[in-house]
C-alpha cells in the first residue's frame, strides 16, 4: 500500500466537497480555533525580524504577480475610507 493517499480521488465530486463536509461536521468555529492556536504559536516562537522578512517576501511576490498598479489601487481604496 506504499504511495496510497487517504481520502477521495482528486477531481471527484467527493473531493471537491471535502472542505464543506468537514465544515458541516465540525463547524466554522473549529477553523477559527485552530487558526488562532497556530497564530499564537508562531507569535510566541518567532521574533519581530521573522514577521518583517515574511511581510517583505509577500509584498515582493504580490508586486511580481500583480504589478505596481495593484498597490496603487489598494492605496486609492484605502484613502477613500
Amino acid at each position: 500500500m506504499a504511495g496510497a493517499t487517504r481520502g477521495p480521488d482528486p477531481g471527484t465530486p467527493q473531493a471537491k466537497n471535502g472542505g464543506k463536509a468537514v465544515k458541516d461536521k465540525y463547524g466554522s468555529e473549529f477553523y477559527s480555533k485552530i487558526g488562532t492556536k497556530g497564530g499564537e504559536t508562531v507569535k510566541r516562537t518567532r521574533d519581530a525580524d521573522y514577521f518583517s522578512r515574511i511581510g517583505r517576501k509577500g509584498g515582493e511576490a504580490t508586486l511580481t504577480k500583480h504589478g505596481v498598479k495593484h498597490f496603487q489601487e489598494a492605496g486609492r481604496k484605502g484613502g477613500l475610507k
